[in-house]
């Protein structure tokens, strides 16, 4: 019997069988020939259509070069941050970097290594749920390296400044790098970028042409620090705001709202709060007067658990007691007196702050190791109008230094954190022991004070709450929260930047009984009926007996159901949007 002619692909399919039987060897053996080819090829096109990287002087590499720049670059993907060429050069080395875009996609570019940053962020963030995380090595301000990660395509872009000296030399560079880039993009970039020094705020805007939002660092944390000595609970507040995991700012159109008025606006929502208007023509304006009209294409503001939840209730008669609604009671401001421990660069900007907000004849007086605290007081803090400042050297984890000092004579304690001389563990190390002996001496004089406190690292939070103390201002997590924010949503920087001004209208915490009657149950709305009737927006409330259950957010409700009651005990307190 005649044996059938085998085909020339039956052929080829028993030669590959066999190589593939030969194991390990040959299967690399195949690859690197496979690779050689496809190399080789590519290598061809790009010098056909003129894409091979030039050298200083404009020649371009030859066949030879871009096949050794292809191969090196297929064995180690690492060498690739040195390019040089033409981005769509780039791209061809980059294909896979653009797979899986239908999921949201988190890119990281920083000069380190790639197995260490992906390390490093594993070990902080446990889920990264439907997120796509992204680590390329490179220089964030070279050209080149940046389209290893297309910043033209990005939704947002954060710029962080890198640690060591001059960090926002960094950042400017890396915002010129994007921005001037001979390839960026004709529509504006969204880029959130951290200042530390207020002298170089002035050039940074110049060079972002307002496609950058600049967070100038130590006067928001500074701006912070202050409004919360003086208002127990506000840093929770905060951090309810611009965490993620809760309520948020989102800003909503509703025409049902066109005609009326910001007061209806604020009573016609069951689960969200109103804050404030974003108007047509683009400003924006936390607490308007009351009466202000809503017209077509104005948005509300609103703190909701999404944006999907800013929608109106259409409750016609919300349960309002206007028996229950109070009249304040007139407080004259008296002058106060601060106690501030610790020193660092932010020390100055927290007492010019300060002086905004006190009354005259008030007192603040620093305590603290440093060299230059004196100095940077003397020349920085010379023009306060309401407030006298006094300086003295001390070791403040000294329990001697801090019994001579009178502690509960001060109305507000601030702790500052040495970070302009130690590293963040030993800074928060001093700290925690000052506030143990802080709550040591409350608890001997048998009286609660007023105690915020810096911290650098957030797991160190932890470790001080054993100190009771009523508020912690963590730095890098606020600013990396608020970053965060308006990563999401541009405009919500005008919205902050409102809150934290002392100008105009920011959140107060406030007795209760200046708005509800105590001991009987009232609805959240009479609460905003209240406030409303003083030109001023109820976002919450903070029950006192809860302040140290960390469960319940340390007894902070920010945007809560309106229609639920509530019984108020006088040391509650309401917090409220106001300008004073």
């Amino acid at each position: 019997m005649r044996a059938s002619k085998v085909s020339l692909v039956g052929r080829l399919r028993y030669r590959f069988d066999g190589l593939m039987a030969r194991g390990p060897i040959a299967l690399i053996g195949l690859l690197f020939a496979v690779s050689v080819v496809f190399i080789g090829v590519m290598a061809g096109i790009v010098k056909v259509c003129g894409l091979a990287p030039v050298d200083e002087e404009g020649h371009g590499a030859g066949f030879m070069k871009v096949f050794w720049m292809g191969l090196m670059r297929t064995l180690d993907a690492g060498t690739m941050g040195g390019d040089q060429g033409n981005w769509l050069f780039l791209i061809c080395m980059l294909v896979e970097a653009n797979a899986n875009r239908h999921r949201p996609c988190i890119t990281v570019l920083a000069d380190k290594d790639k197995v260490e940053m992906e390390d490093e962020i594993a070990s902080h963030v446990e889920d990264l749920k439907n997120t796509r995380l992204v680590c390329r090595s490179g220089n964030p301000y070279d050209l080149v390296d940046l389209e290893i990660v297309n910043p033209h395509e990005a939704r947002s872009i954060v710029v962080l400044a890198p640690e060591g000296e001059d960090p926002d030399s960094h950042v400017i560079k890396t915002i010129l790098a994007i921005t001037h880039n001979p390839n960026r993009r004709p529509e504006p970039y969204h880029i959130v970028a951290p200042i530390r020094d207020p002298r170089n705020l002035e050039v940074a805007k110049t060079i972002t042409k307002n496609e950058a939002v600049l967070l100038l660092v130590g006067d928001l944390i500074a701006r912070i620090t202050v409004q919360t000595c003086r208002q127990s609970g506000l840093s929770i507040v905060y951090t309810e705001l611009m965490d993620f995991g809760g309520d948020e700012i989102y800003f909503q159109e509703e025409p049902g709202l066109v005609g009326k008025t910001f007061s209806d606006a604020l009573m016609a929502y069951e689960d969200s709060s109103i804050i404030g208007l974003r108007f047509a023509d683009g400003a924006t304006k936390v607490n308007p007067p009351m009466d202000t009209k809503i017209g077509r294409g104005d948005k509300v503001i609103a703190i909701s658990e999404d944006d999907d939840t800013v929608r109106l209730s259409g409750i016609q008669s919300p349960g309002l007691d206007p028996a229950a609604v109070c009249t304040a009671k007139p407080r004259e401001r008296r002058p106060e007196r601060t106690l501030m421990i610790g020193w660092n660069a932010r020390g100055p900007i927290m007492i010019n702050e300060l002086d905004a907000y006190v009354a005259p004849g008030s007192y603040v007086r620093v305590v603290a190791r440093s060299e230059h605290a004196a100095d940077h007081i003397a020349s920085r803090c010379d023009h306060l109008k309401n407030l006298k400042c006094e300086f003295e050297e001390g070791d403040t984890t000294d329990r001697a230094v801090l019994d001579r000092l009178e502690v509960p004579s001060y109305d507000h304690i601030i702790t500052l954190g040495y970070s302009d001389q130690m590293g963040p563990q030993e800074a928060d190390a001093k700290t925690l022991v000052t506030l143990l002996h802080l709550r040591d001496i409350a608890a001997k004089g048998a009286r609660e004070l007023s105690i915020v406190s810096e911290m650098q690292d957030v797991r160190n939070r932890q470790l001080a709450e054993v100190a009771k103390v009523n508020d912690f201002i963590v730095s890098d997590k606020l600013i990396s929260l608020l970053m965060a924010q308006i990563s999401e949503n541009k405009e919500l920087a005008a919205v902050f930047e409102d809150l934290f001004d002392p100008v105009g209208s920011e959140i107060y915490v406030k007795p209760v009984e200046d708005y509800v009657a105590l001991g009987t149950p009232v609805t959240f709305y009479t609460a905003v009926d209240s406030a409303r009737r003083r030109g001023e927006v109820a976002i919450g409330y903070r029950i006192k007996a809860e302040e140290h259950d960390a469960a319940k957010s340390h007894g902070v409700y920010v945007n809560p159901d309106k229609s639920a009651k509530v019984i108020f005990s006088a040391a509650d307190k309401i917090i409220v949007i106001a300008e004073d």
